[in-house]
């Protein structure tokens, strides 16, 4: 893909050969100046057929973005798997607000509760909303395999932590992108149970990536494996009763008791 900038020799069909002298790649428009120095056009990348010096056509996507990386992520992380980098594993959750989705690439042992401190690489929806890449050299709506030659030039050592079986996990993710591909994701933001009693195992949640589809009505998705384990006991435990008195807890009821 070859730079888009100010200063860019363009050609258009009507105009001939012109400079850009602005671009603005959220709205698909820019401007550009023709023979004169003192007036400048505005053109839309996606209608206006505009052209490269060398007659190479300039493309604006017209679908809509993806307003989260997460199903481009899924398909790597799957073509990975499909090439023995099955220790390669993607955990997805929220922001507290909502707004947008994290996400976490994590190799080697695979031990969810612990994922914090495994080796990978982190991203955010908020980050990626301003500049849709992923961090390790790509670019902006880089294919598949793109991705995975960025990575492995990026972080050769990491990525090699990842070669290994895992086909419990590989079988999982397999059946869960084959389901939401390419238009939603999932998240594993695990409710938390309650001290006093546990909840029945949900469903995995499902987003989509773009706000023009649907609510996901597909079947529903199981817990990664590793995971069920986690819903046997309560996450958070009750907190003890506090005594700032420092006084034994049956003492400090009776000084409190009315006659």
């Amino acid at each position: 893909m070859k730079t888009l900038a100010p200063g860019t020799v363009i050609f258009h069909r009507h105009r001939g050969y012109g400079v850009i002298t602005h671009v603005n790649l959220l709205t698909g428009w820019i401007s550009a100046r023709f023979g004169s120095e003192a007036r400048t056009l505005d053109l839309n990348l996606s209608t206006d057929d505009v052209q490269h010096a060398d007659g190479e056509a300039i493309l604006f996507r017209r679908a809509p973005p993806d307003r989260m990386p997460h199903a481009r992520l899924m398909a790597m992380v799957r073509a990975l798997h499909q090439a023995g980098y099955e220790k390669l594993y993607l955990y997805s959750w929220p922001k507290p607000s909502g707004l947008h989705w994290r996400w976490h690439l994590f190799t080697g042992q695979r031990d969810w509760m612990q994922r914090p401190w495994r080796e990978g690489w982190y991203g955010s929806g908020a980050d990626y909303n301003v500049n849709p890449v992923m961090g390790w050299g790509d670019s902006p709506g880089a294919t598949t395999d793109e991705l995975i030659t960025a990575l492995a030039r990026f972080d050769p050592q990491g990525l090699a932590q990842a070669l290994g079986r895992d086909e419990d996990h590989t079988a999982w993710f397999q059946g869960v992108c084959k389901a939401l591909l390419p238009g939603y994701m999932y998240s594993l933001d695990m409710e938390r149970a309650t001290a006093d009693r546990l909840r029945e195992t949900p469903p995995v949640p499902v987003i989509a990536v773009r706000a023009s589809l649907p609510p996901y009505s597909g079947p529903q998705l199981s817990w990664p494996p590793g995971w069920a384990g986690l819903w046997t006991r309560a996450h958070v435990l009750p907190a003890p009763p506090i005594n700032i008195t420092g006084e034994p807890l049956q003492l400090t009821r009776r000084l409190t008791e009315k006659p």
